[in-house]
């Protein structure tokens, strides 16, 4: 993209926004040829815009960008994909949240990265039809830390380098991988994992969509490896992340509701 080029247009995942001023929009982009940037929304939150529709978090759009003095400003927008599907289900809509969080905290503004663009787009895509959304989440999660360089090693233990045997293992955040039973059991912080949840995880490391989607998660099994990788994710980002709090809150009250419909 030459310097001289005030305007351009890019393609583009709304990850979030907020306001800025008394009618305009601050929003958090991230973009198939530049990567995550900022970009500013002029006069959107007054009735009359037309872009404010286009500008939703998780919309894929095209979008007109000029070079303002600090940032960039929206000109024009026009929706590729609304994700219509996905904000008519409350469990589905969390699960966005939670991909494009995890996405916007492990991210800074730092260039284009074609291959998480194309994760997210994709992945959002899924949850809006795909039967399981749990686990579109779960490959989601185990593909962001392969392109992130956080890839953890499952098949040796990351501290005797012994082969992982057919039987119950532990994961470690800090080492970045599975610990065989007796080197778990005595490393402060690691955690048990079942041989099925690891047999899942390093499937998903290996596979393509198509491959991990034949995959059938028991709730046990999709909890378990929910709470592994949130823990492993928190370590490496250093910090927590709100929409698996939100997402659990929402599955306890439409677990509520079916047992009383019971």
């Amino acid at each position: 993209m030459p310097a001289r080029e005030r305007s351009f247009k890019v393609e583009a995942i709304v990850l979030r926004h907020s306001d800025w001023g008394e009618a305009d929009r601050l929003l958090s982009l991230y973009t198939q040829s530049m990567g995550k940037v900022r970009a500013i929304a002029k006069g959107v939150r007054k009735l009359q815009s037309r872009k404010a529709g286009h500008l939703e978090p998780f919309t894929r759009v095209n979008l007109l960008l000029a070079r303002g003095r600090d940032m960039f400003i929206i000109t024009q927008a026009e929706t590729l994909d609304a994700h219509q599907p996905l904000r008519e289900n409350l469990e589905r809509l969390g699960y966005a949240a939670y991909i494009v969080e995890l996405l916007d905290q492990f991210t800074f503004e730092e260039g284009e990265n074609i291959n998480l663009y194309r994760l997210l787009a994709e992945s959002l895509g899924r949850l809006d039809t795909f039967p399981d959304p749990a686990l579109v989440v779960r490959y989601y999660e185990v593909r962001i830390l392969d392109l992130l360089g956080f890839r953890p090693q499952l098949f040796r233990c990351v501290s005797c380098q012994a082969e992982v045997k057919p039987e119950d293992q532990y994961l470690s955040a800090e080492m970045g991988g599975v610990l065989c039973p007796r080197c778990g059991a005595i490393i402060p912080g690691a955690q048990p994992i079942s041989m099925t949840a690891l047999k899942y995880l390093r499937h998903f490391q290996r596979s393509s969509f198509q491959e991990a989607g034949r995959v059938r998660l028991s709730p046990g099994i999709n909890k378990e490896m929910e709470m592994l990788v949130e823990n492993y994710l928190t370590y490496h980002l250093e910090r927590g992340l709100k929409s698996p709090a939100v997402i659990r809150r929402l599955r306890n009250t439409f677990q509520g509701e079916t047992s009383s419909k019971d």
